[in-house]
């Protein structure tokens, strides 16, 4: 049963019912518990609020932002939900990701356990832990805020669990800086008390104030943005009294404000950029720096994570066929924002890309290129090798000679698993259940450890929010209001650096102190630091950027091409080709609140244009 499912209305679904949740009350523990037993022990109340936890929705498969939403990816499967969004094909009807009323049941449960974790006997839980719970609890509260804002705009804000004689028709739509305000109050509150760091791994995946300050630095730099900073499309965004929900004047203090917001995370001085050396490395490894941030169990970088989350699944979906699923596509426009590996982008002259042939020698290390790979995909950066999965590469994982000869066709067989992504190749087009539709396979996130043929793979944690995040949240931010400022290098520098690349500077120097040059830098380096993250969709949206027709126009390799028994030895894949011209309106900006609960609270007011 699906969290919709159960609820429909986000008034309802804040009432006091007797414990209608999908997780840990549907089970019914200790055989049919009632609502105060609940709170006479420890492990019980612990389980309240670990299922509170448990609606902090992640990227885990299910995830429009981060899978097919934005020019970066797209989902194999004609059929399934954002492949219907980016086609036009849905309405205020339609529940594609209907987060709002699963959101409202956490913030409902929230309050619940804040009115009685109180209760639970001392010798059963210390009023030292019931003060750190109840600052999670804060924290979850403020995370459930912001998703809802970040998805659907202006919120109703409820501040405790509503009666049964409650009149639903009071609660309008809270304007969009107090749902700012709210937030950051929320914030505040909870890191008053919650740890800078936790001290042990029993911990991990747990708030701290770090991630309090975190969000507050990522719901700035969301206010700043064009979307909701003096936007003109929302000037009759307003409730049924009037009321402006969206900010009608540009305020270009509001970046001054996201800048000191993303600053003060790293003025904590708890975070930094994970590298191999901080896992015994001899020798600093851009591409293994890369790639393990995601891989470890914990590590300097994470500022806050999921740690129960489908790895399997996204390991089994983002594989290449005949072992993965090849659900997760990425795209040619992906592809061509990495740079090559002297810092350069592709457009550059002095960049050496070169688009066709195949390389006649391979790359110096063993993550990079290898003799006979097309040319497009050689002298990469190393960020390019950590997240793509291209046609004739080398797949993962796949850890014995036998596993990687079962990727490859009879004419490619020679223990290193070359990916066929062409029609008749092994991952293509043309073998049962394997229907890769760009050429491409995400890799980020996968290890090198895990078996796609077996199904054997080992835990690593989901990351919600990484300093590599606040770090860009921080160049853009001041780049806006203060482009001089030497900050605005330094710290976009600092990702770059990790990535095995050279200064801004260096490559670009003209981009210094040029606000709208280094705008352009920063996005592209969010764009291939966090791709698949589901930032590039976010950015997008809070730039007013996705309904751009070079964010709409999603290009590929010519997947239908046969290799006429060639195997990797022929071109005609190598062409790029345009895969699809996905449809846009503006009201896609907001996701549209179900026609069912506009009709339960009648000062409900829809999304402009749904």
């Amino acid at each position: 049963m699906t969290i919709n499912k159960c609820f429909q209305g986000v008034l309802y679904l804040l009432l006091p019912v007797v414990m209608v949740s999908c997780y840990y009350l549907d089970k019914k523990p200790d055989n049919l518990l009632t609502e105060d037993m609940i709170w006479q022990t420890r492990a019980n109340a612990e389980s309240y609020l670990n299922n509170i936890y448990g609606y902090m929705h992640n990227t885990d498969g299910g995830d429009y932002a981060s899978m097919g939403a934005s020019d970066e990816t797209s989902v194999c499967i004609p059929g399934v939900n954002v492949r219907q969004m980016i086609a036009g094909n849905w309405s205020a009807a339609s529940g594609y990701f209907y987060n709002w009323g699963a959101y409202y049941v956490g913030i409902r449960q929230s309050y619940v356990f804040e009115n009685n974790i109180g209760k639970v006997p001392v010798v059963e839980l210390s009023d030292e832990l019931k003060t750190q719970y109840k600052a999670e609890n804060l924290f979850l509260r403020g995370w459930f805020y912001w998703q809802l804002l970040k998805q659907y705009g202006p919120f109703v804000k409820v501040t405790g669990v509503l009666t049964q004689g409650e009149d639903y028709n009071q609660y309008a739509r809270t304007p969009f800086d107090t749902c700012v305000a709210y937030i950051n109050e929320l914030m505040d509150k909870a890191a008053q008390t919650l740890p800078q760091a936790w001290g042990s791994s029993a911990n991990y995946g747990r708030p701290t104030k770090g991630s309090c300050l975190a969000v507050k630095a990522q719901l700035a730099l969301f206010a700043a943005s064009p979307l909701w900073n003096g936007n003109a499309r929302f000037a009759a965004f307003k409730n049924q009294d009037g009321t402006q929900l969206a900010p009608t004047q540009y305020d270009a203090a509001k970046w001054k404000t996201a800048a000191d917001a993303a600053k003060a995370v790293i003025a904590l001085n708890t975070y930094k950029l994970y590298t191999n050396l901080d896992d015994g490395g001899a020798t600093f490894d851009p591409y293994l720096s890369c790639r393990d941030v995601f891989l470890t169990t914990w590590n300097s970088e994470i500022i806050l994570s999921n740690n129960n989350w489908s790895y399997w699944g996204w390991t089994k979906c983002s594989s290449p066929g005949p072992g993965g699923y090849n659900m997760y596509n990425a795209t040619q426009n992906l592809v061509d924002a990495f740079s090559m590996k002297n810092g350069r982008t592709i457009d550059d002259p002095a960049a050496g890309y070169v688009e066709t042939g195949f390389a006649s020698a391979g790359g110096a290390n063993a993550w990079e290129h290898k003799k006979g790979d097309w040319n497009m995909y050689a002298n990469r950066e190393p960020r390019f090798y950590v997240s793509i999965q291209y046609n004739g590469r080398a797949v993962l994982p796949a850890p014995t000679v036998d596993d990687k000869n079962y990727y490859s066709s009879d004419v490619n067989k020679d223990a290193t698993g070359r990916t066929e992504f062409y029609y008749n190749g092994k991952s293509g087009q043309k073998s049962a259940g394997t229907n890769n539709i760009t050429g491409y396979d995400v890799l980020k996130r996968i290890s090198p450890s895990d078996n796609i043929r077996s199904d054997a793979t080992t835990y690593r944690p989901y990351i919600l929010i990484r300093y590599a995040e606040i770090l860009l949240d921080y160049a853009e931010a001041l780049n806006e209001y203060d482009p001089a400022n030497g900050d605005v290098v330094k710290y976009l520098n600092l990702v770059r650096e990790r990535a095995g690349l050279p200064g801004i500077e260096t490559v670009y120097p003209s981009a210094v102190g040029n606000k709208e040059e280094m705008r352009k830098h920063i996005l592209r380096e969010r764009e291939v630091e966090l791709c698949f993250e589901g930032d590039r969709y976010h950015t997008l949206v809070r730039r007013l950027l996705l309904g751009k027709t070079e964010y709409q126009t999603i290009y590929g390799m010519n997947v239908n091409a046969d290799d006429g028994g060639l195997g990797f030895s022929f071109t005609g894949f190598y062409q790029r080709t345009l895969f699809q011209k996905r449809y846009w309106d503006d009201r896609m900006y907001l996701f549209p609140i179900a026609q069912s609960d506009i009709e339960r609270d009648r000062s409900l007011v829809q999304n402009l244009g749904w």
